[in-house]
């Protein structure tokens, strides 16, 4: 049996309208970290 070998690749786009900036910096810096493990 032959094995299987799977990517996933994943892309989170966070924009809101007009482009504000309404993530605080102090929010912004744990969700990075959240988000990359």
């Amino acid at each position: 049996m032959a094995n299987t070998y799977t990517q996933i690749y994943v892309q989170i786009i966070f924009a809101v309208k007009g482009r504000q900036n309404l993530i605080s910096e102090k929010h912004r810096e744990k969700l990075e970290k959240y988000i990359c493990g």
